[in-house]
């Protein structure tokens, strides 16, 4: 087990709290977080109970929640997402998450998602490989676009929405032109997770909020997932985007994102 693999045991306890909490609990009232955002009173929640329970668990590694922002700080920090999927959760659509990732100077390092509805838990440490409910999983060997099952991130909201918009409507129509199937689940999480055990064979999102990517970068990578930005550098914290694809499969889809990008 790595160094980062002695810390899964807080950040399942965490996860499976929070789980339990979505599966208990109803959504509460909505927050608006602009245009066609929101948050739930269980977000929050979710949120502020993780944050005690990883700061008495791990009083050194700051933290970072979607909805509170930062607290603490180091070369390690806790990154949650507590409910992936806001939309879906509150509509009764079960493809959301409790996604709970480590960073180390930027870079991916741990990751533990439950899809408390659905009743899996994926978790990966930086070397130590990735599982769903405690057993190995690796990406799919799909090796041909025609084959290949899709998933793209939702499109963009706000301001700026309809320039964002362009490149994720041109490469939908370039995927529909191209792949087996184009799926949009809403929750950038369960699309890393079933990346890595095979359940389809491209994650397509172009952003890279960490709450939202840390724990699934972490879990497809450690599954043989290659994860790059737009550029086909490798991905980071900085990274604009986050295309996660099995390895197969990664000359032809870049080349498609560069079509659907002129």
């Amino acid at each position: 087990m790595s160094d980062y693999g002695a810390l899964l045991p807080v950040a399942i306890e965490a996860v499976a709290r929070a789980a339990e909490d979505m599966r208990r609990k109803p959504p509460g009232a909505l927050t608006a977080k602009g245009d066609r955002d929101m948050a739930s009173a269980l977000d929050y929640e979710i949120e502020r109970s993780v944050r005690e329970l990883l700061r008495i668990a791990t009083p050194d590694i700051g933290f970072l929640g979607e909805e509170d922002g930062i607290s603490g700080s180091g070369e390690l920090q806790w990154v949650l997402d507590p409910i992936d999927g806001t939309a879906n959760f509150v509509r009764g659509i079960p493809l959301c998450a409790v996604s709970l990732g480590l960073l180390h100077n930027g870079e991916a390092a741990l990751g533990v998602i439950e899809l408390p509805f659905l009743g899996n838990r994926y978790a990966a440490a930086q070397g130590d490989g990735a599982t769903v409910d405690g057993k190995p999983i690796r990406v799919s060997q799909t090796s041909r676009l025609s084959e290949a099952i899709v998933a793209i991130g939702d499109y963009a909201v706000g301001e700026g929405a309809a320039d964002k918009n362009r490149l994720r409507l041109a490469l939908t129509a370039r995927l529909a032109e191209s792949v087996q199937r184009v799926r949009m689940t809403g929750s950038a999480a369960l699309d890393l997770a079933w990346l890595a055990e095979g359940k389809i064979d491209v994650a397509l999102t172009l952003s890279n909020r960490p709450w939202d990517m840390t724990a699934g970068v972490t879990i497809a990578r450690e599954a043989g997932a290659q994860l790059i930005d737009r550029d086909g550098t490798r991905h980071d914290v900085n990274s604009s985007a986050t295309l996660g694809i099995t390895p197969a499969l990664l000359k032809d889809t870049l080349s498609l994102f560069k079509q659907a990008a002129t």
